[in-house]
């Protein structure tokens, strides 16, 4: 490994770590010898993750604006000032129905958890990356976001939102040090998916080349180079991982 993908002794922190995407990503850059601060709003689940690795917990209340500025005052006093950030907070909100059938109430827990409270997360720690002149941010965001999937309105809004919040602060921070991307994963084997039926699955399955749904560790290799030193250069991109589905 090159020092400049080499992420040791880098202060990351990771958001929905307790399970899924998030997990697998925290346990990999622990490997990867980075000190690795994990939060969830699942926190006997995320006791486990942690068990037996280098990482440290925290609780954290993604609708709650106070919630997500105590989490990065509490993980820079007791971790060290963050080099990175990878946020992968998300919920799928209810599926299967038209617009005409969306439940507003959802959208709107979906709105906050996906697109609120990842714009808050980025407000509250680049102004201290930015001071120090080094940072790097990576939101997970989906192919849902770039193309649109149906009966996923609130779940493919919020994405799409995420990516243009992505490009706009990347521009704003250019010169900085500080780089923010996202990343549009098509299906990922994980316990999101649990919640699609038989038919969605198969239909968003049809739609990859690869004809097969990709890896939480696919995600987690390509997570560990976009934060690492080594990508210096590019900044407001949307990294696709959608085994051939996404060709722009």
């Amino acid at each position: 490994m090159s020092d400049s993908t080499s992420l040791l002794g880098q202060v990351i922190l990771v958001t929905g770590a307790a399970s899924g995407i998030g997990k697998q990503i925290a346990l990999d850059l622990c490997s990867r010898g980075a000190k690795v601060a994990a939060c969830d709003k699942n926190v006997q689940d995320l006791g486990e993750v942690a068990a037996g690795t280098s990482m440290e917990i925290f609780a954290v209340d993604f609708v709650n604006e106070d919630s997500i500025y105590s989490l990065v005052t509490d993980v820079e006093k007791r971790v060290g000032p963050l080099s990175a950030v990878v946020n992968c907070v998300g919920i799928l909100g209810k599926n299967g129905d038209k617009i005409e059938d969306l439940d507003i109430a959802d959208f709107d827990l979906v709105y906050q958890i996906n697109l609120r409270g990842a714009v808050i997360l980025t407000k509250a720690v680049i102004s201290g990356m930015a001071q120090r002149g080094y940072g790097r941010i990576l939101h997970i965001a989906s192919i849902s976001g770039k193309e649109g999937n149906p009966y996923l309105v609130a779940y493919s809004a919020t994405k799409a939102g995420l990516i243009g919040m992505v490009k706009s602060v990347a521009k704003e921070y250019a010169t900085s040090g500080v780089t923010i991307n996202a990343m549009a994963p098509a299906l990922i084997q994980s316990p999101m998916t649990d919640s699609f039926s038989e038919k969605q699955l198969t239909s968003l399955k049809a739609k990859i080349p690869m004809d097969r749904l990709g890896k939480s560790q696919e995600v987690a290799d390509l997570a560990a180079w976009i934060v690492s030193p080594a990508c210096s250069f590019t900044t407001g991109f949307t990294f696709d991982l959608s085994g051939g589905r996404a060709t722009y």
